[in-house]
């Protein structure tokens, strides 16, 4: 059986301070249970804004801006979805699959130079289980012209961290290749590709990817809170402008909960991809979870997690951390109505309570009889 790793789902560590009282966790199918939840994250967590939309209501707590008594932004709000990025990036490789220009036991190498050596596969990028190394920790955050080649240049300096396909270890190193190899597929940079095959065809107005040197949030927006990965030693700071041209193919979109959930919904109902591409996609999986990040029972497909329910059944979705936010959420298949949420915290919600208590979230909205 494959060993399981975590080298990098959390991006960054931040501090986040809340107070921890055991709770009893609302029952799955409590009508309250949503807003609850989200009301715990800002009470008992002490994170600044919260949110849950499921579609028909958007939970909030907190504030949009801390100090300044500001009510929380809506579901139309910008965020970072961070790695939530992947599968959107994941639906663009399985795209040109699907077309015939991409094959998934293609060797990555035959569309990028500096694996040319290398037996990594475009499946195993996908499914995080290519054995490179993780390249985040090694970026020097004052360097704002830096490439993807110069990336992965940093990640190759390292010892894989296994031989391909023999274990599972979630890297941002992967889906920075996928990037590439996109680009190298199409001719095109892979944002463009994302944009005119995903983002624009779906109308999600409010989804983008940060041109170089943009660090702001365009549009309403709450303000990010945590540790600057820049200069570390100034602690926690408002963290709403980042350089988030710099995440890429791995975590560079800026969305707003309203976008994601109609992502989720056309991308499980089948408008995005073939469903064989989809059964692919969320079949052909690791066994993950247990470690914190990811809850036991998690398993791990091509840029696209499921998550097992309290009410029964499982949720497909990804989940994002950046310092300055946690984006969770996802869809899940219902007894004649499919549900999707979209849930976030204003700062990074580090392994522990604060992270439990917005996976109980999203379980909550997904598992509740009437989302009041």
């Amino acid at each position: 059986m494959m060993r399981r790793r975590l080298t990098a789902a959390v991006l960054f560590a931040a501090t986040v301070v809340g107070v921890t009282v055991p709770v009893a966790v609302a029952g799955g199918r409590d009508v309250d249970a949503v807003q609850g939840q989200v009301d715990r994250l800002v009470e008992q967590d002490g994170v600044p804004g919260a949110l849950a939309f499921t579609g028909d209501r958007t939970h909030t707590a907190g504030t949009a801006e801390a100090g300044s008594g500001r009510e929380m932004v809506g579901s139309d709000g910008s965020v970072r979805i961070a790695s939530n990025t992947k599968s959107f990036t994941s639906v663009a490789v399985m795209r040109l699959v699907t077309e015939g220009r991409l094959g998934l036991n293609e060797r990555a190498g035959r569309h990028v130079p500096q694996l040319a050596d290398s037996a990594v596969t475009v499946r195993q990028l996908l499914s995080q289980t290519s054995g490179l190394p993780e390249y985040v920790g090694l970026m020097d955050w004052t360097d704002l012209d830096v490439t993807d080649e110069e990336l992965l240049t940093l990640a190759l300096s390292q010892e894989p961290l296994f031989e391909p396909g023999t274990d599972w270890a979630y890297t941002n190193t992967n889906y920075l290749v996928l990037g590439m190899v996109i680009e190298a597929v199409t001719g095109d940079d892979f944002r463009a590709y994302v944009e005119d095959t995903i983002i624009t065809p779906l109308g999600l107005e409010s989804t983008y990817w940060p041109e170089r040197g943009e660090f702001g949030l365009r549009g309403g927006h709450a303000h990010n809170y945590g540790v600057s990965p820049a200069d570390p030693a100034a602690g926690a700071t408002d963290l709403t402008e980042l350089p988030g041209h710099l995440f890429g193919a791995a975590g560079g979109l800026v969305s707003t909960p309203e976008d994601l959930n109609v992502f989720w919904e056309t991308l499980f109902g089948g408008e995005l991809l073939p469903r064989w591409a989809v059964w692919l996609m969320t079949h052909d999986v690791s066994r993950v979870g247990g470690d914190g990040v990811f809850p036991a029972g998690t398993r791990y497909g091509y840029g696209v997690a499921s998550f097992p329910l309290s009410c029964g059944g499982r949720y497909y979705g990804h989940g994002g951390d950046l310092p300055g936010d946690t984006v969770l959420g996802g869809w899940a298949p219902g007894r004649g109505d499919d549900r999707t949420v979209t849930a976030y915290t204003t700062t990074l919600a580090v392994p522990g309570d604060t992270r439990t208590h917005l996976q109980e979230t999203v379980d909550a909205a997904l598992c509740a009889d009437d989302r009041r």
